[in-house]
Formats: structure tokens, C-alpha cells, sequence
């Protein structure tokens, strides 16, 4: 089951750059003129996650496999994108193709890193890009209400489409509608819907305590997740190995990355989570979304597994670290026997049982 997540800005803002930081990769090209990426570049990240670590070590199990997100670095966005500006519809194409958006926006100052706008305003630049987007799904529900002439549509789908127009020509949010209107609605494609993390990427001397643009940006949206980056230290420590990056990253005073909080938080903006397997031969992570039923959660691993489901050992994380395995949890009664309507929680270790 794979998730896309697109690093989505105006030019120069660090796309490129933290693209690279999150991959471990110098795949993506940062260059100081706009349009420097042109088709998409995409990496598939591991999802760091202590409680598999654990497990792999208390199962001696001879692979640990992590799973997985796809980043893709997006070509930079400009004011009339949506009328074939820039990169236009080619860019718009791009985020049709991922399931949640990072608009990174550019929150330090540099004369050496031109400013596609000539001046650094990161709410401005935001608002750009929010109105590209809903003019681009504009021209799609003006598009699809073509076809109700044609009688393609229902009258509830024509209804939705009407008051989804009326509400982004005013300028508000598609996500105030009611959740069956955006369920049709997402089903169509529209950009406005993606869920969305803002990633202020500042420099080294305010990534402790920020600055008047990230202020500003948190204020302005307030309601978002908001998290504060800076790429060109990310890009860095991607470089070096375990004892030079714990060294480096006392000397500037970081405790975590920015890179694993991104991570993560992209997941949980997703709806995601995380159940696992493991033994001798690999202890592995597997993603579900949110209020995945136990035989679906097996389809994953395998369609058959859906198809001849018979039912599910399960173990809690913290209860197989505390007592070692699986075996020693069910002499403990801590092993639960679940059936076809179990809904499986984040941190379940999963035993499947499935006929021939």
C-alpha cells in the first residue's frame, strides 16, 4: 500500500533541498533560477519507528523492513499556473497524483537566493498557491457541470457541484462542506480537498526560535500543521553517519530532526497506521489506514490472506517487549483471538490464520 506525499512551493524556496535531505539523495537538482525541476522527482522513504527495532532484536529475526512513504519534488508553482503560467497545468497534473500536499514556503532572508515575487512574504506566497489550486478546481466543476446538460449527473451530484463553485468563488474552504459532498468530491479530483502540512524552511540562525515570517505564517494559519524546517541543515545530516550526525546536531542544538517529524507527521495526516509481524525470518511494518477491519489488514500482506481469512493472534507492542514474544504474551494472557470484525489499532502484532 503506498502513500504520496508532493513538496509542492513557488521556485527557490528549498524544494529541491529538502527532497534530497528526506531521501538521503542528491537526485533532486537546487539551483538558484525557477523552474530548475521540471518532471517530478520521487523517493520512497522508510518510516522510522523504535517499536519495530525492539521487535526485530527480541524476535532475532534476520530482516527488519520498515514501511514505507513516496516523496515527490514537485516543479515550483506561479501565479497563473492554472491559465498555463510557469509550469502550469503540467504542475497541477503532478498533484493530482499524490494523496497529501506540503506546501514548503521559504521563511529566511538571502541575497544570494533570488525570490521568483523580489520580496520574501510566505503568507503572500501561500495564498498564490491556494488560489491556483482553487481556480484549477473551479475549472474542473465548471467542467463536470458540462456534462448534467448532457444528463450524466444526478441531481444531488449537480447540487454539490453547484454549492462547491459557490463556495470557492467566495474565496472559502471545500473542507466546510459536509463529508458525503466530499466524498463525491474527491472522487472528481479536486486539489482543494488534499490534505496539507505548511513546512516553513528558515536558516540556521532562527530554526531554535523562529522568526517574524513563521509567526506569521503559524498566526495566518492557525489551524494547520504547521512545522519549521531548515532544509539546507536537513540536506547535511543526511550526509553523515550516526556518530557524526548526533555530534553535529549537539553542536547546533538539535534534538530531532525535522526530516523524521515531517515524516511522521505526513503519515498521521493521512489517516495511517502502523501494525507489524514478526518472527525468526523477518520482523516487518505494514501500513492500514485508520478503522482497517483484521481481513483487510491481511490482504495487505498478501490478497489471498483477505480471501481466506480465518482469524487473528494479536499482541500489543508494549506487551510483546514486556515479556519477550509472542509465546511468553499468550502463557501471560495477553494473546487475543480476533475474528473477521476486529479493527486493527496501531501497534497490533499480528499472527493471520488462513486456509489453504
Amino acid at each position: 500500500m503506498g502513500f504520496k506525499c508532493g513538496i509542492v512551493g513557488l521556485p527557490n524556496v528549498g524544494k529541491s533541498t529538502l527532497f534530497n535531505a528526506l531521501t538521503s539523495t542528491k537526485n533532486a537538482e537546487a539551483a538558484n533560477f525557477p523552474f530548475c525541476t521540471i518532471d517530478p522527482n520521487i523517493g520512497v522513504v522508510d518510516v522510522p519507528d523504535n517499536r519495530l527495532d525492539t521487535l526485530a532484536k527480541l524476535s532475532d529475526s534476520k530482516k527488519k523492513i520498515y514501511t514505507t512513504i513516496t516523496f515527490v519534488d514537485i516543479a515550483g508553482l506561479v501565479k497563473g499556473a492554472s491559465k498555463g503560467e510557469g509550469l502550469g497545468n503540467k504542475f497541477l497534473s503532478h498533484i493530482r497524483e499524490v494523496d497529501a500536499i506540503i506546501h514548503l514556503v521559504r521563511c529566511f532572508e538571502s541575497e544570494n537566493i533570488q525570490h521568483v515575487n523580489n520580496k520574501v512574504n510566505p503568507v503572500e506566497d501561500l495564498e498564490t498557491i491556494k488560489t491556483e489550486i482553487a481556480l484549477s478546481d473551479i475549472e474542473t466543476i465548471q467542467k463536470k457541470l458540462e456534462k448534467s446538460k448532457k444528463k450524466l449527473l444526478s441531481q444531488k451530484e449537480v447540487e454539490i457541484l453547484e454549492k462547491s463553485l459557490e463556495v470557492l468563488n467566495n474565496g472559502s474552504e471545500l473542507n466546510s462542506l459536509e463529508h458525503p459532498s466530499k466524498a463525491f468530491l474527491s472522487q472528481i479530483g479536486l486539489l482543494s480537498l488534499k490534505p496539507k502540512i505548511i513546512v516553513c524552511n528558515v536558516d540556521e540562525a532562527t530554526l531554535k526560535n523562529g522568526n517574524d515570517h513563521t509567526f506569521n505564517i503559524m498566526k495566518t494559519y492557525s489551524k494547520e500543521k504547521v512545522i519549521t524546517i531548515c532544509a539546507d541543515i536537513e540536506d547535511q545530516l543526511s550526509s553523515l553517519t550516526g556518530d557524526e550526525k548526533s555530534r553535529f546536531m549537539k553542536e547546533i542544538g538539535l534534538e530531532k530532526m525535522g526530516i523524521n517529524k515531517l515524516i511522521k507527521e505526513g503519515y498521521d495526516l493521512l489517516g495511517l497506521e502502523t501494525f507489524f509481524t514478526s518472527g525468526k525470518e523477518e520482523s516487518r511494518a505494514w501500513t492500514v489506514r485508520k478503522n482497517t477491519s483484521a481481513p483487510k489488514a491481511a490482504g495487505v500482506i498478501h490478497t489471498d490472506f483477505e480471501k481466506n481469512f480465518i482469524r487473528a493472534e494479536a499482541v500489543d507492542t508494549s506487551d510483546f517487549i514486556k515479556f519477550g514474544s509472542a509465546e511468553k504474551c499468550k502463557e501471560n494472557g495477553k494473546l487475543r483471538i480476533e475474528g473477521k470484525d476486529y479493527i486493527v489499532k496501531d501497534g497490533d502484532v499480528l499472527y493471520f490464520r488462513v486456509n489453504p
